[in-house]
């Protein structure tokens, strides 16, 4: 039996001792972000939502393998935000994810509604064919199954409520989300809310594609209410990092209405996204500094260099930035190549690592790594 068959569904419990901690960490946490955006100035707070919204964007679609392009994605959330854009032209999918995560941040405070979740639901599926319901709850008789495996042994891991069910179930849902709220009759702490109804909204699987995401975006809205401000957590970039113990722990909720143990994960991986959201906000404010402090000392091809690096972000080119990713950059011969980067060292732009022609370089910015975090039998907080 599922756990929409079971008789205490939705009636989901859990021991809230195990989360104490991680509510209390989640909001100090929320304090220190809020904190450090304050130190940055109007044009780096623009810089960091459009990285903040895109990374989600890219990468809650990346756990549905669906690899978008980042750039674009980007171009279709600075012009939606009213900033300078380069005009770029996004694909519907760029486009559709990019208009719903918009949508998410700016009414992050509003009630949950059956309308926008078809809105959502129309942005997410734009340019798709192959659905019968787009903008509204499934209707299809068959079952609605997650499955893998070869067409000849199927693995299946859950099975939906029939279509039949699924407006009772969804008002149902959307009461409880909404009366759950911090101004609700029954408020829950943020990352409790948030992780039952991530939960709660994939067990209905209400639409014939876009649950996930959808439901994602849901656990993020419930995370903005619960600190009363758009919420820039790595949410999405976090779960893709642990998507195997993501999908294995749905699997495991899936047959229990007990879940504390999808708790727990959940909790871990919101202190974690919280983490890299403070490492990304350090970041911004980091590469400030660096810029400031070599202005006017760069060319103009070391300068379209850093900037294209600084671009990726903490993580920084994959595998470094060698000579060959600096000429294709700027144009440079080799030889030019190897005395720039040389010069960017030297003047504390860069940081090299490795000889000769496996030689790589950083910018010159301090990593802060972030470390999988667990949540004990006792609620204690430590590194996985």
């Amino acid at each position: 039996m599922w756990n929409w068959q079971q008789p205490d569904w939705p009636n989901f419990s859990w021991n809230p001792l195990r989360l104490a901690r991680a509510e209390q960490h989640f909001l100090r946490d929320s304090g220190v972000l809020t904190g450090a955006v304050k130190h940055l100035g109007s044009e780096d707070r623009d810089e960091l939502t459009v990285e903040a919204i895109s990374t989600e964007a890219v990468t809650t679609s990346e756990i549905e393998g669906e690899m978008l392009d980042r750039a674009s994605v980007q171009s279709s959330i600075r012009r939606q935000l009213g900033l300078a854009s380069d005009k770029r032209r996004a694909g519907a999918a760029e486009q559709g994810i990019a208009e719903m995560m918009v949508d998410l941040f700016r009414t992050f405070p509003a009630p949950l509604s059956a309308q926008t979740l078809f809105s959502w639901h129309r942005m997410l599926m734009d340019g798709r064919r192959d659905l019968k319901d787009v903008g509204r709850y499934r209707t299809d008789g068959e079952p609605m199954q997650v499955v893998s495996g070869a067409v000849y042994a199927p693995e299946k891991h859950f099975e939906a409520p029939p279509s039949v069910d699924v407006p009772r179930e969804m008002a149902r849902f959307i009461e409880w989300f909404n009366r759950t709220a911090p101004d609700g009759g029954e408020p829950l702490p943020a990352v409790t809310r948030a992780a039952v109804a991530h939960l709660y909204f994939v067990s209905i699987h209400p639409f014939g594609d876009g649950n996930g995401r959808i439901g994602r975006a849901i656990a993020e809205k419930a995370l903005a209410q619960g600190v009363g401000k758009p919420t820039l957590t790595a949410l999405a970039a976090t779960i893709l990092a642990r998507r195997k113990s993501y999908y294995a722990a749905l699997e495991a909720a899936n047959k229990n209405n007990q879940i504390t143990g999808w708790m727990t994960w959940f909790a871990a991986i919101a202190i974690e996204a919280q983490r890299r959201t403070i490492g990304r906000v350090e970041f911004v404010i980091d590469k400030t500094r660096l810029l400031e402090g070599l202005g006017g000392q760069l060319n103009a091809r070391q300068e379209k260099a850093l900037l294209r690096v600084l671009r990726e972000g903490p993580e920084g080119f994959e595998g470094g930035l060698s000579a060959g990713n600096y000429m294709s950059i700027t144009g440079a011969s080799p030889a030019t190549a190897t005395r720039d980067l040389v010069d960017m060292v030297g003047k504390g732009a860069l940081v090299r690592y490795g000889e000769r022609r496996y030689a790589r370089y950083n910018a010159a910015i301090a990593v802060r790594a972030v470390t999988a975090v667990e949540i004990d039998e006792y609620g204690e907080i430590g590194e996985g």
